[in-house]
């Protein structure tokens, strides 16, 4: 064995454990976070498959903007999750069947031979980085999708500032239409002392 498929699978493990402490993990937080390891050695992967741009956009995107946008949404939502585990058990003949379904499907492609003489011929590689050629076609024949995914995630953001957006009881607040409309005739009372 060779160094990169080495580290290929010391990732791969990692990954692998990391993604089953995500599905197991009884915290919501901590399974966030473990989600956040999943996606940084998924990221390690792409590096050693030479797709620089799609491991530094997993990193970016699901690890800088997606996971922190849900870790607040959890924090600030005090959602009670023991009640929401509590019919748990009544789904998992349901899950079991559609897990072994997936493992079932993955396991057929794994054995699967593939004659590699009758695939088509593969197009020249353009000249550049494959960060220049994704972005040629990203903005060329795919950017009316890149600008509906936009506006899918401007309201994702929007809907999760509504959702932890909340008054609460003990915050005092100040109406700024009063403080700009006092004048030194409100601002100060002097009371006499009368004996």
């Amino acid at each position: 064995m060779n160094g990169p498929l080495i580290v290929f699978y010391v990732f791969a493990t990692v990954l692998v454990l990391s993604a089953l402490r995500v599905i197991t993990a009884r915290n919501p937080v901590h399974a966030a976070l473990f989600l956040v390891l999943c996606f940084f050695t998924a990221a390690a992967i792409w590096l050693l498959a030479y797709a620089e741009f799609l491991a530094i956009t997993l990193i970016l995107v699901y690890v800088g903007a997606v996971m922190v946008l849900f870790l607040f949404v959890v924090m600030m939502l005090d959602i009670n999750f023991d009640k929401m585990r509590e019919g748990f058990w009544k789904f998992l003949p349901v899950a079991g069947g559609v897990g072994f379904v997936m493992a079932f499907e993955m396991v057929l492609v794994l054995w699967t031979k593939v004659d590699m003489a009758s695939m088509p011929a593969r197009a020249a590689v353009p000249a550049g980085s494959n960060t220049k050629a994704l972005g040629a076609v990203l903005y060329t024949d795919y950017l009316l999708p890149f600008e509906l995914a936009a506006v899918v995630l401007l309201v994702a953001i929007v809907a999760a500032i509504a959702l932890t957006l909340r008054r609460r009881k003990e915050t005092k607040y100040q109406d700024p239409h009063d403080q700009l409309s006092a004048n030194a005739g409100n601002r100060l009372k002097i009371v006499k002392d009368v004996k």
